[in-house]
């Protein structure tokens, strides 16, 4: 799996590691700087950096789920397409040779584009198409791309294709080689920029991924892939990259700047390490952040060592925003010396999306767009999760019906059959809407969003109540008495829906008047109340399991079952069998919100 060593050892002599001349006629950078005419005395040079991230397969202003152009309450515009115009833009006020372009990660995975190249006509087979990403990314001129964390959702192979299918190398210098400890992708690229004067300036790219995708991917890099952690890498190449003549630093990290973890013990490594990096490894101008799906414009984080500034952004996800970090460059002592960085980003909903890249694309949008718009079943009545962060709604029970279904017939004949099966389900978009009538494949994506497989694991009465309780954090203290308002009582300390479960098998409640950790009553299984010793097999989605949310025990639980199957095409498949969704077969109230033992609804 190591990135092979002559290859990158030949790159790194002959071309710097993927060293480019931007403008500069392949002229080495010793004989620039000799040129006649340089003149002497100070000399200064601006360009600028231009950066995305978390683009998450969207190349087209568009939404798959809902068949429609893409919009959301801020008026935001999504895609490649729109990114391409505003890159352009950019290229003509400062000049192409005085720019550079390049991405945080987090690129093949996100929405049914990204799904139906990689799984219904897969890149993989032989004579298969090239990703559409890779396709635009190409058009547009990327310069170079760090490693997501959902890069790896599709297996190494997926990846790989991409890899080989893009113009511009992908950054990882914390993906290694599980045994030789090798860099298995790129560690970084070295770009030329030529000033005014001739003058070679040599901007470093050093790429960083998530240390979490050992966790989360865990079925497809264990054995084959290690990620160590982005400070301690960091801290080896930076000081590699200055020496090797980087005139400037930029770091494409795929790790939010918080500094924090949502997953414990589970990661040795903090997930989310970009101000981390800028505090505690000296030699960095900028970092482009990603993976936290937040805007930072500009953020500036003092290097506690040289006591200089770091700066960094993060634009908005899957095309939302452009950054540009504005560098500026002095020449002084028979150096370049970096004079000032400022960051600032630009909304692509500012500009219409680029014909070019719609128009090279148009054929692969119109076959999604058929596939997702294809008929498998239909339902008796509409289901929606308007108000599932609230009340128990037949659309959860949906989910959690189909993957306990799905457990139960790969358990038959176990040693685990006679345990019962309980089901986690999350409200993942509160817009999720399943028609009365015709049901489609998009209704399903647009219920069931993300790429996550299903796992079986045991967990014993006492467990699946402290699992419940950690669920409840999710609510607000809200005292008895009283009128209550549903938008007010959720996301309590800032927990994102996705990361609140219900479990369906079981009948609780919840007592919000309660303070977090003491709000789980009347847990009964078939109208019994659960011993703490009882056995039961959870069908959860790999995310969780894994520890995503860092969910108590179920990451630690006995793995019984597991499928590399999405759950989105579990429910498909479902759906495509059975012919009719009728929530009399799987609806019911079995959870519900109280205050000091009143329903609340």
């Amino acid at each position: 799996m190591s990135l092979d060593r002559r290859k990158f050892l030949e790159g790194s002599v002959v071309t710097g590691a993927g060293v480019a001349l931007a403008g500069a006629g392949g002229m080495p950078a010793a004989e620039a700087a000799e040129r006649p005419g340089c003149g002497h005395g100070a000399e200064r040079y601006a360009f600028t950096v231009m950066g995305t991230t978390d683009l998450h397969g969207n190349v087209f202003n568009w939404d798959y789920a809902t068949d429609a152009e893409f919009d959301d309450r801020d008026h935001n515009d999504v895609g490649l397409a729109k990114i391409s115009t505003l890159v352009s833009r950019v290229r003509r006020e400062k000049g192409r040779h005085n720019t550079l372009l390049i991405d945080a990660g987090d690129t093949i995975q996100g929405t049914q584009l990204a799904y139906y190249y990689a799984k219904v006509d897969p890149i993989t087979d032989p004579g298969g198409p090239v990703h559409p990403m890779a396709r635009a990314m190409n058009a547009i001129g990327y310069d170079a791309a760090a490693l997501g964390n959902h890069e790896f959702n599709y297996g190494i192979p997926v990846l790989r294709k991409f890899e080989e299918s893009c113009d511009f190398p992908l950054l990882g210098a914390n993906a290694v080689d599980a045994r030789s400890l090798r860099p298995a992708f790129r560690p970084y690229v070295l770009k030329r920029l030529r000033s005014p004067r001739g003058r070679v300036v040599t901007v470093a790219v050093l790429g960083l991924t998530n240390p979490g995708i050992a966790i989360w991917d865990k079925a497809h890099v264990q054995g084959k892939l290690a990620f160590p952690g982005l400070v301690e890498q960091a801290a080896k190449w930076v000081p590699r990259l200055r020496s090797m003549g980087a005139d400037v630093v930029v770091v494409a990290a795929h790790s939010g700047a918080s500094g924090t973890s949502s997953y414990g013990d589970q990661l040795p490594y903090v997930e989310n390490a970009a101000a981390l990096v800028a505090e505690r490894v000296p030699g960095i101008d900028a970092i482009l952040v990603g993976h936290a799906h937040v805007e930072i414009p500009e953020r500036r984080v003092v290097n506690a060592e040289t006591g200089r500034e770091v700066v960094l952004s993060e634009p908005l996800k899957w095309g939302q925003r452009l950054t540009l970090f504005d560098v500026v460059v002095e020449w002084r002592g028979g150096r370049w010396e970096v004079g000032s960085v400022g960051s600032r980003v630009l909304n692509s909903n500012a500009v219409a999306e680029d014909a070019r890249i719609t128009g090279m694309l148009r054929d692969e949008h119109r076959k999604v767009v058929a596939y997702v718009n294809r008929v498998i079943g239909r339902s008796k009545a509409e289901m929606t999760a308007e108000a599932a962060p609230v009340k128990d709604t037949a659309i959860l029970d949906f989910i959690a019906f189909v993957q306990a279904e799905v457990v139960r017939k790969a358990l038959a004949g176990s040693a685990y059959a006679s345990l019962p099966v309980l089901s986690q389900a999350s409200c993942f978009s509160r817009t999720a809407r399943v028609p009365e009538g015709d049901v489609t494949i998009r209704s399903m994506a647009a219920l069931y969003p993300f790429d996550n497989t299903l796992e079986a694991r045991v967990l014993t009465g006492a467990q699946l109540r402290d699992y419940l309780e950690f669920s409840a954090r999710y609510y607000v203290r809200t005292a008895a008495g009283g009128p209550v308002d549903p938008s007010a009582i959720t996301n309590a300390d800032g927990t994102p829906d996705y990361n609140y479960d219900v479990v369906c098998g079981v009948s609780y409640e919840i007592d919000i008047a309660k303070p977090a950790g003491q709000r789980i009553g009347k847990l009964l299984f078939e109208g019994k109340p659960v011993a703490d010793a009882a056995r039961f097999v959870l069908a959860v989605n790999n995310y969780r399991a894994s520890g995503g949310g860092n969910f108590p025990h179920v990451a630690a639980a006995e793995q019984v079952w597991s499928t590399s199957d999405e759950i989105r095409n579990l429910i498909i498949g479902w759906v495509q069998e059975a012919k009719v969704i009728d929530g009399s077969v799987f609806a019911s109230v079995d959870w519900r919100l109280t205050r000091d033992g009143v329903p609340v609804f």
